[in-house]
């Protein structure tokens, strides 16, 4: 698969079950956006609006008629069982989730297809043997993982099926380098961090005020004087990014795209406006010394 370096994370796209101030018409006008400028790369999964990101993204490209044009990737492993949100990786349950995708997406074939979170019962070998069996199905073109520990991850590639996974990874959390990051280049495996602006914290918008009620509320980063230093990192970042007539979210994102190993990267966005922001990414060129300066802020 060959996409923009900047796809497009659709988690607030129908995602009322994650953040409290989104509405559908919006998400759809910001995948319109997205594909209006470019991006070519859009990722959601059932967990974001327990399907109604799928759906939203489905009818715009329905829309459009430009499917072919597009890498859509998907992700399964939650299940509503009696009101409660349960994860299941087994074999029938992976096969019926690839199915009902399909439908929501409005697509015979899924670009690449991640589970989401290892349900801690089903051996993670088995789970991507059953990705396999459907990439040779013509289900689905690539198998992803994540959220997997370093053993998991180990134990769901132990058979090489592996070629994408997803984890956090931004200037805040920086665990990746230590394991994730090496172990997929040695693999030949496709790194795409998740939460690359740290859930907004990198955009430099927050003051120490900030208070949150969507998820951010159990974010760690997001809490009592560890919010307070990071909002001091970000604003250093701020203020080299003024120096280059750029913003913090800019500089954020061009790190990750210069780091060894990361092919992608898929900031979301709530907005049109926000999206053609991080777009501008794109037009950042970071010297060697700039990425030093960038590390030193956030060792």
């Amino acid at each position: 698969m060959q996409v923009t370096k900047l796809g497009y994370g659709a988690n607030s796209v129908g995602g009322h079950n994650l953040f409290s101030n989104v509405n559908d018409d919006t998400g759809k006008e910001v995948v319109k956006a997205a594909l209006d400028n470019g991006i070519d790369f859009l990722d959601t999964a059932f967990i974001y609006g327990l399907g109604r990101s799928e759906e939203l993204i489905g009818e715009v490209l329905k829309e459009r008629g430009n499917r072919d044009k597009i890498v859509l990737a998907s992700k399964a492993a939650h299940k509503l069982v009696n009101g409660e949100v349960v994860k299941d990786n087994s074999r029938e349950f992976l096969r019926d989730s690839v199915e009902k995708s399909l439908k929501r997406l409005q697509t015979d074939f899924i670009d690449l297809f991640y589970v989401h979170y290892p349900d801690g019962k089903t051996p993670l070998a088995e789970v991507a043997g059953t990705l396999k069996e459907l990439k040779d199905e013509g289900k689905i073109g690539a198998v992803g993982a994540s959220n997997l520990s370093e053993n998991q991850l180990q134990q769901f590639n132990q058979d090489g099926y592996l070629d994408v996974y997803q984890g956090e990874y931004s200037l805040l959390k920086r665990e990746a380098e230590h394991f994730y990051l090496p172990y997929t280049v040695e693999h030949n495996i496709s790194f795409v961090p998740y939460f690359p602006l740290a859930s907004g914290l990198l955009t430099g918008k927050f003051t120490k005020e900030a208070t949150f009620t969507d998820i951010r509320k159990k974010d760690p980063l997001f809490q009592g004087e560890a919010f307070l230093r990071n909002i001091e990192k970000v604003n250093q970042l701020k203020a080299l990014a003024e120096e280059k007539d750029a913003e913090a979210t800019h500089l954020a994102l061009a790190w990750l795209l210069a780091q060894p190993g990361v092919d992608v990267i898929i900031p979301g966005a709530k907005s049109v406006g926000q999206l053609k922001n991080n777009l501008q990414t794109l037009d950042i060129q970071l010297t060697i010394d700039e990425v030093e300066k960038i590390n030193h802020i956030f060792s």
